[in-house]
């Protein structure tokens, strides 16, 4: 009720949250934005929303007739009527931007930050430091030994002239948020040895704007909000010429893990406590004395709670590239990180398995030249080789990682499963399927453990470094299927799954619907209305 106007607003069909929470409770959805080159009959939504452009529709009352348009056409359509509507004795309502911005205080009473370049005079108030002695530079003999700004005690860098009358005056004390220049060194670095201006805006204009910024959720709010401002500013003054300064935006979550107190109530470090046990049985005890030891909630990873983790010791123990599998197959990137051991133990038998099994693959692949034709077994490989290659390169480009590793997962069974049924000398078609499926993998996870992936590379008999290789290409025809399994739904509710012949026509697909024992349990021996088949995308039974 604090947020805009307080008004709730629900759009089931179109975002997600919405769409889980009315599945969940089994309240059906109306969509009312069609993708393109859809059949308004016969569009629906299920599982996923659909949050795309398109035209509006379903979108028809006595008052408004929004269908045919835009989204934003269509906002700006009832945002004119609501403007010229009048209720009772209300005044014709005025359409009007709402913003939620507040001062930003800048000014820090600490040391370290970069001085503001004011000098307080008595007699001529506040005047700007001079041009010529700029950049203000902080004193190097400073003392911490006392609370407050050390600036504000120091005898004699805060004393100086006034710049207007000659008098005794004193510097602004006070340095800035060190956000302030987070906010613009970006321009900076496009030419950072101009010694005569902040920028050069030809220069700036062409490397700008950022391709990608990820940052925590807290420079989404601030710093992103900032760093704007400061690019419409530098635009004014001829500093850059663009609006925006980030091209894409990405928020990441947070590393988290379990606290642990002490019987004292103080804070244990996780490297000084032992779990044992699994579940709701674990307990945890001071390694050390064995003192049993409270565990507590799942935090940020803070020092003041000192539940951090040292990297050096994950390193020293499992390796780096450990750590990055675990990092980024725990959970999606936006999403908070719960570091555990159990986790990290998981990730390194991954990374010990693929060690062993690039070896077989270097013990039973080859020969160098391409086959002309490929038996099924080798065919098969080579489909799950290319299905991987091409989801890891969409998500990548998504910057899903999780996702990624679940696909490398996924491919490291099915090359697993095809080396066990290798014979002894497999047919040549075979061997080199089985050696373009073991180079496609290690380019898959080398972006993950870059350490583990230039070992196997050698270990496959590459003289170059993986690093310096291309990404491998997707072969089309091999991501072709000859089935594909559709949803089907009953009134609006998926009931089960029917696996079809991908050419299959409508008569076929209905007849198969319509033979599965979750339609005919809901049919109850009745005949349905209607069926409808999207091709290729989903089935709706209306009863």
């Amino acid at each position: 009720m604090d947020y805009g106007t307080g008004a709730i607003f629900g759009c089931p069909a179109h975002d997600q949250r919405d769409l889980d929470f009315v599945n969940k409770y089994g309240l059906g959805n109306t969509p009312v934005v069609l993708p393109p080159n859809q059949d308004p009959n016969t569009f629906v939504v299920t599982d996923t929303a659909y949050d795309g452009d398109g035209t509006m529709f379903n979108s028809k009352n006595d008052v408004i007739d929004l269908n045919g348009l835009t989204p934003v056409a269509a906002f700006d359509k009832i945002a004119n009527l609501l403007a010229a509507t009048t209720r009772g004795n209300r005044p014709v309502a005025q359409r009007q931007v709402n913003y939620r911005l507040r001062d930003w205080g800048i000014s820090r009473q600490r040391y370290w930050g970069c001085p503001i370049p004011v000098i307080h005079c008595d007699k001529c108030g506040v005047v700007p430091a001079p041009v010529e002695s700029l950049p203000v530079k902080l004193p190097d003999d400073v003392t911490f030994d006392k609370p407050g700004n050390p600036l504000d005690r120091h005898p004699t860098w805060k004393n100086v002239k006034c710049p207007s009358c000659g008098g005794d005056a004193r510097r602004e004390t006070d340095t800035m948020d060190t956000f302030v220049d987070s906010s613009w060194y970006f321009a900076r670095f496009t030419d950072p040895w101009n010694e005569n201006a902040p920028t050069t805006p030809a220069v700036a204009n062409g490397w700008m704007p950022v391709d990608q910024y990820i940052g925590g959720i807290e420079h989404a709010i601030l710093h992103l909000l900032y760093s704007r401002f400061f690019t419409r500013a530098m635009k004014k003054t001829g500093h850059i010429g663009m609006d925006e300064p980030f091209a894409g935006l990405f928020t990441q979550g947070m590393v988290v893990h379990e606290t642990y107190r002490d019987k004292a109530g103080q804070w244990v470090e996780p490297a000084n406590v032992t779990i044992d046990g699994m579940g709701e049985a674990r307990t945890a005890k001071l390694t050390s004395t064995g003192e049993p030891i409270e565990i507590g909630s799942i935090e940020k990873m803070s020092k003041s709670k000192k539940n951090t983790v040292d990297p050096d010791d994950i390193i020293a123990s499992y390796g780096a590239d450990t750590a990055r599998w675990f990092m980024l197959s725990d959970s999606p990137p936006e999403r908070d990180v719960i570091w555990t051991e159990e986790g990290v133990q998981g990730a390194w038998r991954f990374v010990q398995r693929l060690w062993r099994l690039i070896g077989e693959v270097a013990d039973v692949s080859g020969p160098q030249s391409r086959p002309e034709t490929f038996g099924p077994e080798a065919q098969k490989l080579r489909k799950a080789a290319h299905r991987a290659l091409s989801n890891v390169s969409d998500d990548i480009s998504k910057l899903r990682f999780n996702r990624c590793v679940a696909h490398i997962y996924e491919f490291a069974n099915a090359l697993s499963d095809s080396i066990g049924s290798a014979e002894t000398a497999p047919s040549p078609d075979f061997a080199w399927s089985l050696r373009e499926a073991g180079d496609i993998l290690v380019r898959l996870f080398q972006p993950m453990m870059p350490h583990l992936a230039e070992e196997c590379w050698a270990a496959l008999g590459h003289k170059s470094l993986v690093a310096t290789e291309n990404w491998p290409q997707v072969e089309p025809a091999l991501l072709v299927e000859s089935s594909i399994t559709l949803p089907v739904q009953v009134n609006g509710k998926k009931r089960a799954d029917v696996t079809v012949p991908r050419e299959a026509g409508k008569d076929e697909i209905e007849a198969a619907v319509l033979a599965l024992d979750e339609v005919k349990k809901v049919l109850d021996g009745k005949s349905p209305k209607k069926v409808i088949v999207v091709p290729q995308r989903i089935v709706n039974v209306v009863v």
